[in-house]
């Protein structure tokens, strides 16, 4: 409820009560009259009525939206014919399972006593048997012959005369490459030459026209490739050098070299063979052999050069003397290395290949410093241990067997192929396999008793010492001319397939039979009864 006063005594009372607000609550004691005090009162409501909605109610407008019209339109479709079908499963029949009969064990057991005898003694004569030695059950298509798969060359190494001196396959065994320089009389130090590769993998393979080509200033003596890295390979020169490649760098494939040093072989390098470093089995280093008697081992280090971390040097008056040999010329105080062959059974064992035509057994832990004046940035060792019974003259190749750890051939310029023990000096074998020289000797990777040789009279003959200690079991003729076949390798991956470098310039590919790389029964046992029985 409100309450209000008449105007005249609103005003009144206002004014009033202005005046005793003014003076702290009291009435002025001054004036006429003295107002009487403040009274409630209930009075009418008071409004005021909005002009502004007013105003915005004239404003307002009113509008509407319609969509265009939308079309529509029925149709109905049937199927021209229909079919109805039904599948119904047969009712299963209940099946019965055999009884199976209890047996008698008293008379099982009588049974067995009574033949165990007569099986006993049937199983010892099936044991000792040889029936059915070499027989292996093998559902694949047999290749029953030698064939050239592949003959391979580059035509401006052929144009300048030159020799496949080296082959090698990379490790995914789909690679090949060969090394071109002179194995004749000459000087051939100044010779520019190549080292060329194939992949045989590679759709529409062009013989004559190699995957990747590097030119050398000098000849290319032997190659190598890297035991991991597919594109790195290494080669020894006629001049000394020892260079390696990297084929993924087509503009530039030079990746270190020796250069010619001090430490550099004065002589050609006959050989390189990549090793894993003792500390690190990841990383390898490079060893090189060569005719002034030297066996280095190389490091490769920045700005692309090779360095010499390791050596050995052959000296005439340090041999061991365990076999007779010949008086070496009057001044002759080292031994040139022609090939090296190291033990898949100790990483610190090698076998050297020497001018003299003996073998020797080296050690990589030989502590005994060599007698030499041949300048050296490192202590060249002695690193010879036993001296084996000679060739008829220089040898060119020797092989260790990767399934017996004292087992070792080697080949040479008397036609022969000698088979040594580790333990003894005199050859366990010797065979003649040509009238020239032999250049090169490779046992097989998958078969115990097989190896392969390279002929002077142009043949690649084939060895399976199961079936033959005398005489090859396939010979295939590598050229037509009789010119020499130099060198020969077996893929360790393609176990099928062998590459051989001829003087024509020329590497072929063969395909080897089964019999050539399926192993037969007992045939490891065969090879330790061919050791032990020369070795006693």
């Amino acid at each position: 409820m409100a309450t209000s006063a008449p105007p005249g005594l609103l005003g009144l009372a206002g004014s009033a009560g202005g005046e005793a607000l003014a003076t702290n609550g009291t009435a002025s004691t001054e004036g006429p009259e003295r107002p009487g005090p403040l009274q409630d009162e209930t009075l009418g409501v008071v409004s005021v009525p909005s002009q502004w909605r007013g105003v915005q109610g004239i404003r307002g407008e009113t509008k509407s939206c319609q969509t265009a019209s939308i079309a529509t339109a029925e149709a109905s479709v049937q199927a021209r014919k229909h079919v109805d079908a039904e599948v119904q499963t047969e009712v299963p029949e209940p099946v019965s399972l055999p009884s199976v009969p209890r047996y008698n064990g008293p008379r099982l057991a009588a049974f067995l006593r009574k033949v165990e005898a007569m099986v006993t003694r049937e199983l010892n004569k099936n044991w000792q048997s040889h029936a059915f030695d070499g027989f292996e059950v093998n559902w694949a298509e047999q290749q029953q012959t030698v064939t050239c798969l592949h003959t391979l060359s580059y035509p401006p190494a052929q144009g300048q005369g030159l020799h496949v001196t080296g082959v090698s396959w990379n490790t995914t065994g789909s690679v090949v490459a060969c090394a071109y320089g002179r194995l004749d009389d000459g000087d051939w130090s100044t010779l520019k030459s190549f080292v060329c590769t194939w992949n045989l993998d590679r759709r529409g393979l062009n013989p004559q026209q190699p995957s990747a080509v590097v030119e050398v200033p000098s000849a290319v003596m032997c190659l190598a490739f890297h035991p991991t890295q597919p594109s790195h390979m290494a080669g020894g020169l006629y001049s000394g050098e020892v260079l390696v490649w990297d084929t993924s760098r087509p503009e530039d494939p030079l990746l270190w070299r020796t250069g010619l040093t001090d430490d550099t072989h004065t002589d050609p390098v006959y050989q390189v063979v990549w090793l894993p470093e003792p500390r690190h089995s990841h990383r390898f280093q490079l060893l090189s052999v060569a005719a002034d008697g030297k066996v280095l081992l190389w490091q490769g280090v920045g700005a692309g050069r090779l360095q010499l971390s390791a050596g050995f040097a052959l000296a005439v008056q340090q041999l061991p003397r365990n076999t007779k040999l010949k008086k070496p010329s009057r001044g002759e105080t080292e031994v040139g290395a022609t090939a090296v062959a190291f033990s898949s059974f100790d990483p610190s064992l090698f076998v050297l290949g020497t001018e003299g035509g003996f073998p020797l057994k080296c050690s990589l832990a030989a502590e005994e410093a060599a007698v030499t004046r041949m300048p050296s940035s490192v202590p060249l060792r002695a690193p010879a241990q036993f001296t084996f019974a000679p060739h008829g003259g220089p040898v060119y190749s020797v092989s260790c067997s990767p399934f017996h750890r004292n087992l070792f051939l080697s080949a040479g310029t008397d036609g022969h192929v000698h088979l040594y023990s580790m333990l003894q000096a005199q050859p366990l074998t010797s065979l003649q396999l040509s009238h020239k020289y032999l250049f090169a000797v490779r046992w097989s990777p998958v078969r115990p008793l097989v190896f392969a040789a390279a002929s002077g009279a142009g043949d690649v003959q084939l060895f399976d010492l199961q079936k033959s200690s005398q005489k090859p079991t396939v010979s295939v003729k590598q050229t037509e001319d009789e010119s020499p076949v130099y060198c020969l390798e077996f893929n360790c991956q393609q176990t099928q397939l062998l590459a051989a470098g001829d003087a024509k310039g020329t590497v072929k590919v063969w395909q080897l039979s089964s019999e050539f790389t399926e192993q037969g029964a007992r045939e490891t046992e065969r090879l330790d009864q061919l050791a032990s029985e020369v070795a006693s």
